[in-house]
């Protein structure tokens, strides 16, 4: 009787210890709410639970260094910047090579704008005039975007020194300062509600027109300095749309990734990973921008290696993935 007590206590203990590993509860990096970090980490959240799970989403800032020590366990980046984490390159100071992809969510679109009526077509226009024009600079608070724009300047053949520089605070405010006439030129993402706003506010200078990209090798070379794994995106004239109402133009295509670190169980990223890559209508029910998301593509080339829970996956599922 003992002995049998003893079994089953064993068993109990066990079982415990089971339900507790389940219910670990893993964190989500999902930056300040209303931002695409935050909406992402609540709907990735919500799919993780309904796979079993515990997931809790964390509103933080500048937490690539958190999930790198393994402090938080997944986050969200552009690709742009997750290479330069790892690299201690770019907007980084010191490497960050803990950091593995889980997958890409989807594509940003973005590009350079100026008011319609200064008549900048390409990227050639811009470099003709750069000298007269103003354009954002800084970005004291969002430093991943002059990297953006040092791609799309190096498209054309231009640097920074080739303008006027207006320091701006941030992203959105580089757009505001666009509607305020503080600046000619800055970045501006499709259907961004500030470059919207900021259009309204042109609309007797004929709007805000995007500032179209050379899609030439040499071009695409210039992006590739600054936005490794970015592409020259050709987007159609669509009068719905901020900035191509009366002109197709080639914009910039960034992969905004799921990061985490080495550390975290190679079961836990495969279960999320299939969990996210078999639920595409529950992912773009919470957010739209999982419209664009693409299982089959999901695993592109990339600078920052993949982990190896999600390469498992890929290759359960035969999904090309890069290194």
């Amino acid at each position: 009787m003992t002995r049998q007590i003893t079994i089953l206590a064993g068993l109990a203990l066990a079982a415990g210890l089971a339900t507790a590993a389940s219910a670990q509860v893993v964190t989500v990096a999902s930056g300040a709410q209303g931002t695409l970090a935050y909406n992402t980490g609540q709907a990735v959240a919500k799919v993780a639970n309904d796979a079993g799970i515990t997931a809790r989403t964390q509103p933080l800032v500048g937490y690539l260094p958190l999930v790198n020590s393994g402090e938080v366990d997944f986050g969200f980046a552009s690709g742009v910047e997750a290479g330069y984490a790892l690299e201690g390159s770019g907007n980084y100071d010191r490497a960050h090579p803990n950091i593995k992809l889980v997958g890409t969510m989807f594509h940003l679109t973005t590009g350079i704008m100026a008011p319609c009526d200064l008549g900048l077509e390409t990227v050639a226009d811009l470099k003709a005039k750069a000298g007269e024009l103003r354009l954002a600079s800084e970005y004291t608070s969002s430093t991943i975007i002059p990297f953006y724009i040092m791609g799309a300047l190096a498209n054309g053949g231009m640097t920074y020194d080739d303008f006027q520089q207006v320091p701006v605070a941030s992203f959105a405010a580089g757009m505001d300062a666009l509607g305020e006439e503080l600046v000619d030129v800055a970045l501006v993402s499709l259907n961004a509600g500030a470059g919207q706003q900021a259009a309204v506010k042109l609309k007797d200078r004929g709007g805000l027109c995007y500032i179209s990209l050379d899609e030439s090798d040499a071009g695409v070379e210039g992006l590739h300095s600054f936005m490794p794994g970015a592409s020259v995106s050709p987007r159609d004239q669509n009068e719905n749309l901020n900035g191509l109402q009366t002109r197709g133009a080639n914009l910039i295509s960034i992969p905004w990734v799921m990061i985490t670190n080495g550390d975290v169980s190679e079961d836990l990223v495969y279960t999320l990973t299939k969990a996210l890559a078999e639920n595409k209508p529950a992912l773009a029910e919470s957010f739209g921008s999982f419209n664009g998301f693409n299982p089959e593509t999901m695993a592109p080339a990339s600078v920052v290696p993949y982990h190896a829970g999600a390469v498992r996956y890929f290759e359960e599922a035969g999904i090309a993935h890069g290194e």
